[in-house]
């Protein structure tokens, strides 16, 4: 490479390395003032010109928050229902994959087409007839009307299935010889060999679970089965101009998805790695 090109690249370079630093800022800043804010008194987020930094530290917003709203009752409520969601998704979303994967059975190929066509359709297609059949069940205001509708999705059973094709059949045709049923392939070869892609899985239902905000708004009406979102809408209503306690509350509202990234981290990045890799 010539000396003109050399310079090019190492312009292009840094051209990009700033423009990444720059979006790293526009994308951390706001965490940032978050969190900051989350521990000044009132005076300190509407004093003019803006202070960084609390004038003195304290955790009276967090308490606070507790004293205004049941908001231990909504992190309980979201934690309750994030995890069965969650766990009940995988389940589902796992069984479904291994069968159109792996099994052979009458109109594989149908149910295939089917599960990719809930794909295409938004969540407000469906929300009025599932919000119909809930209330025919008697599940509104229960934690059954919460978890039950979001244990199929489509996108689940189809990023698995493309990961579940990938493990090589002579593992499984190895795992029969020695004995294994269905299950046992399944537990032996195929959960081993796939675990980045239901880790990724779990971590996109996890936080999808954890920040959804219209269907709890739908058919939650009492104070009691309140998850955080909705929590922290009413804690606005609440204290309307208490900035620094919506900040207090929003950072305890984001620590889980925090802690579950950071745990699942390793295997999100290689799950992205596998995707260009074929069997």
């Amino acid at each position: 490479m010539t000396k003109k090109g050399l310079k090019g690249e190492r312009v292009r370079n840094r051209v990009a390395f700033i423009l990444l630093l720059a979006g790293l800022f526009a994308m951390l800043f706001p965490l940032f003032w978050m969190v900051l804010s989350a521990f000044k008194t009132k005076a300190d987020v509407y004093s003019y010109p803006p202070k960084w930094f609390p004038s003195s530290w304290s955790l009276h917003n967090f308490a606070k928050v507790f004293e205004m709203v049941p908001f231990g009752r909504y992190y309980l409520n979201s934690v309750l229902v994030t995890s069965l969601s969650t766990i009940g998704q995988i389940f589902v979303s796992i069984l479904a994959a291994y069968s159109l994967a792996r099994l052979r059975f009458p109109f594989k190929n149908l149910i295939f087409m089917f599960v990719v066509v809930t794909m295409l359709m938004p969540f407000v297609v469906t929300m009025i007839p599932t919000f119909l059949i809930i209330s025919n069940l008697k599940w509104i205001d229960t934690y059954q009307g919460l978890i039950v509708p979001f244990l199929f999705n489509g996108f689940s059973i189809i990023f698995l299935v493309q990961f579940f094709i990938t493990v090589p059949v002579d593992l499984q045709d190895a795992a029969r010889i020695d004995g294994c049923g269905y299950f046992g392939i399944l537990y032996h070869v195929i959960l081993p060999n796939t675990k980045p892609a239901i880790s990724t899985i779990a971590l996109f239902t996890f936080l999808g679970h954890w920040t959804e905000y219209l269907w709890p708004l739908i058919v939650i009406n009492t104070t009691e089965m309140r998850t955080l979102p909705i929590g922290l809408r009413y804690l606005m209503t609440e204290g309307s101009s208490e900035y620094q306690l919506m900040m207090a509350a929003s950072v305890m509202a984001i620590v889980p998805v925090l802690l579950v990234y950071m745990f699942s981290e390793k295997q999100f990045i290689k799950s992205i790695t596998m995707t260009g890799l074929k069997s």
